[in-house]
């Protein structure tokens, strides 16, 4: 079905209709009344006045990658930017013109053959729009920032239907509203990014310890942390195996490798590894190595904090996962750290609605599996491993905010002041609250 704008509708009876509406956590499972997909600005506004004039709910997919599954709302109107994906690149001015629904792997792949990239997040899969417009942490962020602080301008559609511009000099608030205030204030349809000469090398160092052994270890990859060149953004996780939970630290360069490789003394006397890893990716296999095939058939749930501080008494929760003891059984989730600091720490707080930026590691537990009867014990193994790094958290990135959290996820995403500055631009822009499918900034009453 199509409307006079070529505007493509797709309802129930549709046969792309299912693959549509899926999107990275099979436990979503709702069903629109209707899918747009827009293949212009056009189309997006009349996407937006449509759901307006029948009262409809409005959720918007960019990636649909986002685990909370936000865009897709029961009966409502999704609004499908999956068609606007075109990437536009000038090697001169290095920019990149990056329409609302493509997806990382396409930004990457058209600025990568000159050597130039920018912050983009680590999934190739995800969407461009909803990582930028939560901030955006990527293996570039030390150097060069985060994703919403490489944004040039936005064009945006706005709640009754206007295209407007957001940048430094026209619609200041907003400019700064959307950098980290996720889809609250409108549906981006274009992002103007500043490009980088990155080159096109990396190099990833893992090395595997035993849980039981990897307290000292982790104590001293913090330490060497807090020393880091920018180009080395420090990692570490822990997961079952078969053999007993294996705690991996390293780090991720991107750059030259010759210069990484003189951290790799430093890491390796940090204890014994049961097993070591450096390999040299080039950055768009770097980008693409934690993709998943079939990654929409699993069920997903996840927790996280932001870090300021990682004590030994975090370490030991770290490790444990929520458990009593490391013994526990394969169900608990995975935990891993990323460094930030560098040039996310450079800009001012106060610079964007994005929000700790003091922040030392960005902490996270994620699940996920198959089979519908485990959705409670995945979900409260993974609470549990957040809960278990409660006392030490300072914050929470939006864009890792569980479904369930809500309100109180909001108030932990950004500082009360903020968030008042937050709700004011809210009133302004959607003062109906049009846009509320997301973790939602609610406007003042009027």
């Amino acid at each position: 079905m199509t409307t006079a704008t070529n505007l493509r509708l797709l309802t129930p009876d549709d046969p792309d209709y299912d693959a549509a509406r899926t999107v990275w956590n099979a436990m979503i499972d709702r069903r629109p009344r209707m899918i747009a997909r827009p293949a212009s600005v056009t189309d997006v506004v009349t996407a937006v006045r449509l759901a307006r004039e029948l009262d409809l709910e409005i959720g918007v997919r960019c990636g649909g990658h986002n685990v909370a599954g936000l865009a897709v709302p029961a009966n409502g109107l999704m609004i499908d930017l999956t068609a606007l994906n075109a990437v536009r690149v000038d090697p001169v001015r290095r920019r990149a013109r990056v329409q609302g629904g493509a997806l990382l792997g396409a930004l990457d792949g058209a600025s990568q053959p000159y050597g130039l990239a920018t912050t983009a997040g680590n999934v190739s899969h995800t969407g461009v729009g909803g990582l930028t417009l939560g901030g955006g942490m990527g293996w570039l962020a030390r150097q060069h920032g985060l994703a919403c602080d490489n944004v040039v301008s936005y064009t945006m559609v706005t709640a009754d239907g206007r295209v407007v511009t957001a940048s430094r000099t026209e619609h200041p608030d907003l400019y700064w509203g959307l950098r980290g205030g996720g889809g609250n204030f409108g549906i981006v349809t274009d992002f103007d990014f500043q490009l980088h000469h990155t080159g096109t090398q990396t190099l990833v160092a893992e090395f595997d310890f035993r849980a039981e052994d990897a307290v000292p270890v982790l104590e001293g990859w913090r330490d060497l942390n807090a020393v880091a060149p920018r180009q080395a953004t420090f990692t570490a996780d822990v997961h079952s195996t078969p053999s007993g939970p294996i705690a991996t630290v390293g780090f991720v360069w991107v750059g030259d490798p010759a210069p990484a490789r003189r951290l790799l003394p430093a890491m390796r006397a940090l204890g014994r590894p049961v097993a070591e890893r450096v390999t040299t990716p080039s950055y768009l296999e770097l980008q693409q190595r934690d993709d998943t095939t079939g990654g929409h058939a699993y069920r997903r749930y996840s927790s996280a904090h932001y870090l300021q501080q990682f004590p030994t008494a975090a370490i030991e929760a770290f490790l444990l996962r929520g458990a009593r003891d490391l013994s526990a059984g394969s169900h608990l989730p995975g935990v891993g750290l990323q460094a930030h600091g560098g040039a996310i720490a450079d800009v001012a707080d106060a610079d964007a609605a994005f929000s700790h930026r003091g922040t030392m590691f960005e902490y996270g537990a994620g699940s996920r599996w198959t089979e519908p009867s485990e959705d409670d014990e995945r979900m409260a193994a993974a609470r549990s491993a957040g809960a278990a790094l409660d006392p030490y958290a300072h914050g929470v990135y939006v864009n890792s905010l569980a479904a369930d959290e809500g309100q109180r996820g909001v108030s932990r995403a950004y500082p009360a002041a903020k968030l008042a500055r937050l709700a004011a631009l809210k009133t302004v822009w959607d003062p109906q609250n049009a846009f509320h499918l997301n973790h939602n900034i609610r406007p003042h009453r009027r």
